[in-house]
């Protein structure tokens, strides 16, 4: 047999990993290479097509169902392939990074899946990028363990019909991998590498398990870049020589845009769709970066007065449960962020009440399962979708016909009675920056004030502070929405950061750097279109 071919794409400005030869090998990379090729050019297109969009949104301030694309909504016949068995139940999902400790503890965790994030969750590092793959492989040969080097404690695999299933979630369209370039020095789409990597290497060893490649797509904006997904799932199929509909994914619909092409995302995914997901925080921040420019009515209160009570996010959710279970696809509810307190007691009693509330409502209104950031939380949304599905695995069966919603009511913002206020611009100030410094540091899920903090919400704390200044808020304290104010906020925050870690912690950390580029991506005029675009030029390694 001859020696694979050299790989066409090059590792560049990247110190060696141990044992990154088991990943990146020359017939994994010539696979992602292949991608690039094949689908890059049309990845662009897209990216130009969503600017496009923003600028259409601009110019009417209103969104509205594909006239387009009607008879696909209108055609009762069509529906998703069917559930694989190892995805058919998955009435609680964690969610969390791909380092070697959360990969044994979300697989333990008791959940039914594990949402293995190469995404919001984890900050593109080369390390964090390949070490990831090395540990999902070394999970699924059981070749893995892990020693806490602090407290001594050992962590360990179950055995395998107690683990979660994987659902892997790579990076979205918009973030290139700069450590990997073409022949002609041009990166490499993330979602290519993050998926590549992992489908070549594990497809066929999760067949063997009883599992499958099972994906979640992140920051999807309309039904043509689902359509590109199943492009590029048949495409893999082919290549490794796999039965079509092998793959399974599941859609986050955490942009408004989405929102309003929910079927047609289903349609074009049919025969590898497994559901969508209704995503809160980046939801809100696509709301307020396609509306920017629409004027008080699209103004959001602070992030934790927009519950998914709401009536905008209630006609959000509603239409996404009876969308999926129209199509006999997944419905899978929101996050509960929360992270137990090990000190304080009564912080745990009151969150757990509101996890539990929360879990409640989503078992109710129909959804098949739900997101949790901590194991600590997994029997907790357990029980609420145990209360209503007893042994059944899933819901689909329940269509809520009742449910039926305008394509006014997605953006009825207005009907809130909730306001902006000042504890809600220093909140955002200080999620902005302890977020931004511990994901320069190579950490993308961090626990900020008890609550599991991602990418997501760092979007959405400098989305709301720069809407906030360019709408002219004015707060309860009679104090107005300014740079000058942000900037005021953002050095007493920055000096209080430095007295509560003292000067040694503080020197060490990269907290001026965040500080700063908070302030750019919440100051500046020309509004960013993701905060993670900037930050990757100042993420070392």
């Amino acid at each position: 047999m001859s020696a694979p071919a050299p790989s066409p794409l090059a590792i560049v400005d990247a110190e060696p990993l141990p044992r990154q030869e088991e990943v990146l090998t020359d017939a994994a990379l010539a696979f992602v290479a292949e991608l690039h090729r094949r689908f890059t050019p049309r990845r662009d297109e897209l990216l130009a097509r969503r600017a496009e969009r923003r600028a259409e949104i601009a110019r009417t301030s209103t969104l509205d169902f594909l006239p387009e694309t009607a008879a696909i909504r209108a055609d009762d016949s069509w529906r998703v392939a069917p559930s694989p068995e190892a995805l058919d139940d998955r009435r609680v999902e964690i969610t969390g990074p791909t380092d070697r400790k959360m990969t044994i503890n979300a697989l333990n965790s008791g959940a039914r899946v594990w949402l293995a994030d190469f995404e919001d969750a984890s900050a593109p590092t080369w390390e964090n990028v390949v070490v990831g793959q090395l540990n999902l492989i070394d999970a699924y040969t059981r070749n893995i363990d892990f020693t806490d080097p602090g407290s001594g404690k050992s962590y360990a695999l179950k055995a395998n019909e107690e683990l979660a299933t994987v659902v892997m979630r790579p990076r979205g369209w918009h973030l290139n991998e700069r450590h990997l370039v073409d022949a002609d020095g041009t990166q490499v789409p993330g979602a290519f590498v993050d998926f590549g990597l992992y489908f070549f290497h594990n497809a066929r060893r999760l067949l063997d398990l009883g599992k499958g490649p099972y994906f979640y797509l992140p920051k999807t904006e309309s039904h043509l870049e689902a359509r590109l997904w199943n492009d590029v799932f048949v495409f893999a199929q082919d290549y490794l020589g796999l039965p079509q509909g092998t793959v399974r994914a599941t859609v986050l619909i955490e942009t408004i845009t989405a929102a309003y092409e929910m079927e047609e995302i289903l349609y074009e995914l049919r025969d590898h769709a497994s559901g969508l997901n209704a995503g809160r925080w980046d939801y809100l921040f696509s709301i307020v970066k396609n509306f920017r420019d629409g004027g008080p009515r699209f103004v959001l209160p602070d992030r934790n007065a927009v519950t998914m009570t709401a009536p905008f996010m209630r006609a959000y959710t509603e239409l996404l449960v009876r969308t999926c279970h129209k199509r006999g696809a997944h419905a899978i509810g929101g996050m509960a962020a929360f992270i137990p307190s090990r000190r304080d007691e009564e912080v745990n009693k009151v969150a757990f009440e509101k996890v539990k509330a929360d879990k409640d409502r989503e078992a109710n209104d129909g959804f098949d399962g739900s997101w949790v950031a901590h194991p600590d939380l997994v029997p907790l949304a357990m029980e609420s979708f145990d209360k209503v599905l007893g042994d059944r695995p899933n819901q689909k069966d329940r269509l809520r016909e009742d449910v039926h919603v305008e394509a006014a009511d997605l953006i009825a913002i207005d009907s809130l009675e909730a306001r902006p206020t000042y504890a809600g611009l220093v909140n955002a100030v200080q999620v902005g920056i302890r977020y931004i410094e511990a994901w320069l540091r190579g950490l993308g899920a961090v626990a900020i004030f008890n609550l599991m903090e991602d990418a997501a919400t760092a979007e959405i704390s400098r989305s709301q502070i720069w809407q906030w200044i360019n709408a002219g808020v004015e707060f309860e304290n009679g104090e107005t929405a300014t740079p000058e104010l942000a900037r005021k906020v953002a050095a007493e925050e920055l000096a209080a950061i430095r007295e509560e870690i003292g000067e040694e912690a503080f020197a060490a950390g990269h907290w001026q750097q965040a500080h700063d580029l908070l302030l750019q991506v919440a100051l500046d005029e020309d509004y960013a279109d993701f905060l993670t675009l900037p930050a990757y030029q100042q993420l070392t390694g």
